[in-house]
């Protein structure tokens, strides 16, 4: 690192990547933060520079270097940081020592794991470092490539399998195996171990449902239609238990009993539509998500889909694994299956065509449908996928094409909640509002007891104290 590399670097300040310490004498403080980077993205700790960024430097010999390494052997498991010297021209040096994310998570330092917090380094806690933990021992055990006990081949539904196999032959992701024995096509799929037991990952893609309970309770899936935009009343409930494909099938259908097949309102436009309000595609694309990525280690875990009269939610237990964030989700990133035995089954059955794509996927649908970018979250030991449907959604058929007039009341009182017909007038475009003020207030009226008729908008009160809205509750039902 030259002199000017270091001028930019401290001209950064502090921040989650780079820390500063005035000197060696603060190398304890420092391995814990070198150590909280390698449990994080990375990072690099400067000695010589003053927290408020004054380079300054220190006398550094080699018994300096050899002090610094013993406390970085500290670390485990062992590292190797990069350690630079650069010398300043008042005969002192600054010590550079970085580090790449780690492979080997989590990292602990005197036998305490630390994890950066803005430009600060905390200690870790117990259950974010033991699910650390299971990242690293992910790639060799994990819970869908361990035998699921008492259970034979005679217990998966084979026609699934079949069905599985003639799927991934015809899409070309798969050989002809010039078999239909289950016990070798699923060894040929990597759901058997070497002794020919039948995996985990198998009982969640092709367990009978009548063998699950009560030994896989996870294999859950949780469908809600709620009246309105809160929990308060339930319209449609179900509770089911099921292999992932059977899940999924059941998800897709109450979403196509249950979504509303609505007249959305959206800038400049009021369109009858006879689909469901968000890309069916983009649904399913979240569903699999959920099936794929979920965590069935948890015992009470389950995929959820809640619909509600704005939005619908498709949810799965678990969180964001491999230091992966909401954003990293929305860019071109690796794909990191927490279950890829299940994952690529999901895959050779075409229910997904390109690996760490799926919520780009899932926003791209959105943004041509003309719907909002989904809400994506991930906390409370979920990740939600969150659909808006942008304006309003009238649950219901419109039952006749809409006149202009009547297309625009609706995007005023779209945007404008419960209001009179004189505030609706002020709102509506010039081309309705003419000189003769009293015309355009009775066709305004007429339009909106036409509306009312239809059902698409409500009234409060009567006459020129009445105020008007839009009718979020028929056709909830």
């Amino acid at each position: 690192m030259t002199r000017s590399d270091l001028e930019r670097i401290v001209g950064e300040r502090e921040h989650a990547l780079l820390e500063f310490k005035a000197t060696t004498g603060q190398r304890s403080d420092a391995c814990k933060s070198v150590t909280a980077m390698l449990n994080g993205s990375g990072g690099r700790v400067l000695f010589g520079v003053t927290p408020e960024g004054v380079i300054t430097g220190q006398d550094v010999s080699d018994q300096t270097l050899e002090q610094l390494s013993t406390f970085l052997s500290r670390i485990e498991p062992t590292v190797l940081p990069v350690v630079e010297r650069i010398d300043l021209p008042n005969g002192k040096a600054v010590i550079s020592v970085s580090v790449d994310r780690g492979q080997l998570k989590p990292y602990e330092y005197a036998g305490d794991a630390y994890k950066r917090v803005g430009n600060t380094t905390v200690k870790m806690g117990a259950h974010e470092k033991d699910l650390m933990l299971l990242e690293r021992m992910h790639g060799t055990s994990r819970w869908e490539n361990q035998p699921a006990s008492g259970w034979q081949v005679g217990d998966l539904d084979e026609d699934e399998i079949l069905k599985t196999v003639k799927e991934a032959v015809r899409r070309g992701r798969l050989e002809e195996p010039g078999t239909t024995d289950p016990q070798e096509i699923l060894r040929r799929l990597g759901l058997l171990s070497r002794e020919g037991q039948v995996l985990q990952a198998a009982v969640a893609l092709f367990g009978k449902r009548n063998r699950l309970l009560p030994d896989f309770p996870q294999f859950r899936l949780r469908l809600a239609r709620f009246r309105g935009v809160d929990r308060d009343e339930f319209l449609d409930s179900k509770d089911l238990h099921g292999n992932a494909f059977r899940l999924l099938q059941a998800a897709q259908t109450f979403l196509v009993e249950n979504l509303p097949v609505a007249a959305r309102v959206t800038p400049g436009i009021f369109e009858r539509i006879d689909d469901p309000i968000y890309p069916p595609e983009a649904l399913r694309e979240a569903l699999v998500n959920a099936f794929c990525h979920r965590n069935y280690a948890i015992g009470g875990g389950s995929v959820g889909v809640a619909i509600y009269d704005d939005r619908t939610e498709v949810s799965s237990i678990g969180g964001l694994h491999f230091g992966l964030t909401i954003e990293d989700l929305l860019m071109p990133h690796e794909s990191l299956p927490w279950n890829p035995l299940i994952a690529r089954v999901f895959y050779l059955r075409g229910l997904f065509e390109q690996w760490g794509r799926g919520i780009q996927k899932i926003v791209g649908l959105m943004e041509r449908a003309g719907l909002p970018v989904p809400e994506i979250s991930a906390g409370g030991g979920a990740v939600t996928v969150k659909f808006m449907a942008g304006g309003y959604v009238a649950p219901t058929r419109v039952p006749h094409d809409l006149n202009e007039r009547q297309r625009a009341i609706l995007e005023a009182l779209a945007q404008g909640g419960r209001l009179s017909p004189a505030e609706i007038l002020r709102l509506l475009p010039e081309e309705f509002r003419s000189e003769d003020k009293a015309l355009e207030s009775r066709r305004t009226r007429e339009a909106l007891t036409e509306l009312r008729s239809i059902g698409l908008v409500g009234q409060h009160g009567r006459g020129v104290g009445s105020r008007w809205y839009l009718n979020r509750e028929r056709g909830a039902s």
